[in-house]
């Protein structure tokens, strides 16, 4: 087969990922500021070249087959990899950059947040957008630079850093706390014990390591974020298991405090992960040593 049926040209792929987006010549080509006949005879051109029909037409009326459909979506990828390819070399060329870090939603809240004044400081010229992700997905696809996760470190496809061993805390209101003290691992039985939807089995790991048997927890409602957990927590409603990191303020301020000091180190831990294409991009780098030198101070605020 010639490499040229297997590579069409830029001009052809352009115009029928906009027609399919669009499912209209017309639009596609005011968003190209080409005529709708040219981006016609560039669809026609590629049907050509493929030896498949891309598109049903009706009139004025277009849709996708199912050919197209499998096109568009196989395209729209390759399509974003090269807009981004394209805007980190012009920004490898002026040292600027932008970064979409897609991050767990109480980590960035929590944890980076308030640390972010800090790059900026260093970095003025490169901005770092935020997106909420729990759980591995494709960050290309997804348009994301960077993600930052808990687990083991192992991504598909991507370099990982680890920025922090997780630990767990439980925690509990000082009211609550007042009104049933827990003064051993077994007086939790007499709590309600709240959980996060992702991470169901923490109670059970803390209670095998203290030899209590499943039978004596009493597990309450789920929460979908941490955040929500750790705010049930502070109106009294049971005891929660938390990542240290994420309730530093409210153990400082007395919101929240230990139900008993006997953390669970789970194994786990929270890591940066990049594409190894872009790990030494000026503006990726920058933040990835940062967050390194950040990692650096976190056990002291642990």
């Amino acid at each position: 087969m010639h490499p040229r049926r297997l590579t069409p040209s830029m001009s052809l792929l352009v115009a029928f990922e906009a027609a399919a987006r669009h499912l209209s010549f017309t639009r596609a080509a005011n968003e190209l500021s080409l005529t709708q006949s040219a981006i016609s005879r560039q669809v026609a051109a590629l049907e050509a070249l493929l030896e498949v029909t891309l598109f049903h037409r009706e009139g004025r009326q277009i849709a996708l087959t199912e050919v197209g459909a499998m096109y568009q979506r196989e395209l729209s990828g390759a399509s974003q990899r090269v807009r981004s390819a394209s805007l980190q070399a012009m920004a490898y060329r002026n040292g600027r950059g932008s970064l979409h870090l897609a991050a767990l939603p109480t980590f960035a809240s929590k944890w980076l947040m308030p640390r972010l004044k800090d790059f900026y400081q260093r970095h003025p010229d490169v901005l770092i957008h935020i997106h909420s992700r729990i759980g591995q997905f494709d960050l290309e696809l997804a348009g994301m630079d960077a993600a930052i996760s808990v687990g083991d470190g192992y991504w598909r496809d991507l370099a990982s850093y680890q920025l922090m061993d997780e630990q767990l805390l439980p925690v509990i209101s000082p009211a609550l706390a007042a009104g049933k003290p827990i003064n051993t691992p077994a007086d939790l039985a007499r709590h309600l014990l709240l959980v996060v939807t992702g991470r169901p089995l923490v109670w059970r790991q803390w209670f095998h390591r203290h030899e209590l048997p499943d039978a004596a927890m009493r597990l309450g409602p789920q929460f979908e974020l941490t955040s929500h957990l750790v705010q049930a927590v502070a109106a009294g409603l049971g005891v929660g298991l938390v990542p240290s990191c994420l309730v530093e303020d409210e153990l400082r301020d007395g919101s929240l405090t230990l139900a008993i000091d006997s953390p669970l180190q789970t194994g786990l831990g929270y890591y940066l992960f990049v594409s190894p294409l872009k790990a030494n991009l000026p503006h990726v780098s920058a933040f990835k040593s940062w967050l390194l030198e950040m990692r650096s101070h976190a056990s002291s605020h642990i």
